[in-house]
């Protein structure tokens, strides 16, 4: 079995989450870190045992690394897409967190360059790898709700919320992030009804910033938040089912929920994040005619984590479910189009979005 050095790029609080899946994927080990805080570089080379000359400021020399045989980014939004170019560049297969791009331009922009030099690629939409929400697909397939004409999806944090008063962070500053809860949690929302459904044919958005200043963390400042903290929109899909969609990062007593209700034409699925293992299943008995309500165990099969796939990504065996290069350029375009229904307070075709009729 041939063993990939990864070199991580990013060493926030999401890198330990990184760090721990890599660990529990046989074939892989990092080699080689990069973040521009030197402390950061100092504790997690010394817990992961990387040499010095491996401890990089420059993401750049680090993705040259003859070393490196692959990339995991793990970095805020504002160098997502140049952290891909310079992998496509070195022809570095990558693993990039999500929103795919800070804004469409970039993600135009890279598509065009990916086209020209294509490299392994697999974007961080992991909760397609939650148990419950991979059976949900494989029941769909069989058809046992039969075609899906309505679906609901939520993604919900409270973090955000006024009662907690949390300061000023990167993730509500725009020049960062371009979006705030959209891009951060309704990224994810949409991957998740892109994977179970399908592609998105047009929508109609909201986007709100109920709290429009944070105090600073370093000073007595209040900062205005340019972001949204609550999104919601409604959805036509390109099959002809009809979606609606709420984030929001100010939900008291929700710490972290994902969740996503199928209707179909012979019964109902529910899955959510709150019960990774488990799959509701509503449907009328055939033989009784009576309304039955299952709760179904996610069997083992069903499972793999998202580094067990971008192993496989690497060794040349993906699973049919790896959110993809073209995964990302899709879900940043129907970013795009909720930003832009927003602004102007209307329908927007995601089918027809395209850099010039941003214009």
């Amino acid at each position: 079995m041939k063993l990939f050095r990864i070199g991580l790029i990013g060493l926030g609080g999401m890198a330990n989450v990184h760090i721990n899946g890599l660990k529990n994927v046989p074939n892989t080990t990092i080699t080689a870190i990069c973040d521009v805080q030197h402390a950061a570089l100092e504790k997690v080379g010394d817990q992961l045992g990387i040499p010095p000359e491996k401890r990089f400021t420059d993401f750049h020399k680090l993705i040259r690394d003859e070393d490196v045989d692959a990339v995991v980014s793990v970095t805020p939004n504002l160098v997502h897409a140049e952290i891909m170019r310079s992998c496509l560049e070195a022809k570095k297969p990558f693993l990039s967190e999500k929103p795919f791009t800070m804004t469409f331009d970039e993600a135009e922009e890279l598509k065009r360059y990916y086209e020209q030099g294509p490299v392994p690629a697999m974007i961080g939409f992991s909760y397609r790898y939650t148990p419950a929400f991979r059976y949900a697909k494989e029941w769909l397939a069989k058809g046992k709700i039969g075609d899906v004409r309505s679906f609901s999806v939520q993604y919900l944090q409270s973090w955000g919320a006024a009662v907690y008063n949390q300061p000023f962070v990167w993730r509500l500053d725009k020049s960062v992030t371009g979006t705030g809860a959209l891009g951060d949690l309704g990224a994810h929302m949409i991957d998740l009804a892109h994977y179970l459904i399908g592609p998105f044919r047009e929508l109609s958005a909201n986007l709100e910033t109920f709290i429009s200043s944070r105090k600073s963390l370093t000073s007595d400042e209040w900062i205005k938040v340019e972001v949204d903290d609550f999104a919601s929109f409604q959805a036509r899909m390109a099959n002809g089912a009809a979606g609606v969609f709420q984030t929001s990062r100010n939900a008291i007593g929700s710490g972290n929920q994902l969740e996503i209700s199928l209707y179909g034409d012979r019964g109902t699925l529910h899955a959510s994040t709150l019960h990774p293992d488990k799959l509701v299943w509503i449907h009328i008995d055939e033989e009784s005619g009576e309304l039955v309500e299952k709760k179904l165990d996610v069997p083992q099969r069903v499972k793999l984590s998202q580094w067990e796939d971008f192993a496989g990504l690497l060794a040349g065996t993906p699973s049919g479910s790896l959110p993809d290069f073209m995964a990302g350029y899709e879900n940043q375009k129907v970013l795009e189009a909720v930003v832009r229904s927003n602004e102007w307070k209307r329908t927007v075709s995601v089918e027809d979005l395209s850099a010039r009729t941003l214009e």
